[in-house]
């Protein structure tokens, strides 16, 4: 239900022609008294577009994802010593979700805590089974790979999951897990 900006002026273009009432357009006296009644309607109807655009996002998402069947993963990264971050992929039930190669404003924006929503979808009701992958330079600039799993149960609310890359001081490695959030 995605709409492109070329689909939605057409939409928004005809909301405009069935809000703005004819005879207010073509009022008579002072034209700039006018143009300013004119001006303050096009803000006035700009200001419901994008509250309607809003709603109409927020619908959208509640249709795409019910909370009955929605699960999120997020990926939090405390690392920047022992890990230099470069892609996560995400399999759901040995299917492919979710991958991301980083850029290096991504990455410091993860390093200072930031969180990314990784990935947004439905799955029913049950046993599940999440996998992530995670590749980098690690310590001595060598290449790091490593994965975690997480199997868990799906109940009839919204599940959220969080990846988590740490660096760990006690071995000098970084560490990947999954939990999942109360």
């Amino acid at each position: 239900m995605a709409t492109s900006s070329k689909n939605r002026f057409p939409l928004l273009l005809a909301v405009l022609m069935l809000v703005v009432p004819g005879p207010a357009l073509a009022q008579e006296g002072d034209p700039g008294d006018n143009g300013k009644a004119v001006a303050e309607q096009v803000e006035d109807l700009k200001k419901k577009v994008i509250r309607l655009n809003r709603d109409l996002f927020i619908l959208e998402e509640d249709l795409l994802f019910p909370a009955s069947t929605q699960v999120a993963v997020f990926l939090s990264v405390d690392t920047g010593q022992f890990l230099k971050l470069d892609t996560v992929k995400l399999k759901v039930d040995d299917e492919v979700v979710a991958s991301h190669l980083y850029t290096e404003r991504q990455i410091r924006a993860l390093e200072r805590g930031g969180m990314q929503r990784l990935y947004v979808g439905n799955l029913k009701t049950g046993d599940h089974r999440v996998t992530a992958f995670v590749e980098g330079m690690g310590p001595d600039s060598r290449p790091y790979k490593q994965a975690a799993s997480l199997e868990f149960e799906k109940g009839t609310g919204t599940a959220a999951l969080e990846i988590r890359v740490e660096d760990h001081s006690s071995d000098y490695q970084p560490s990947v897990s999954i939990v999942a959030w109360e």
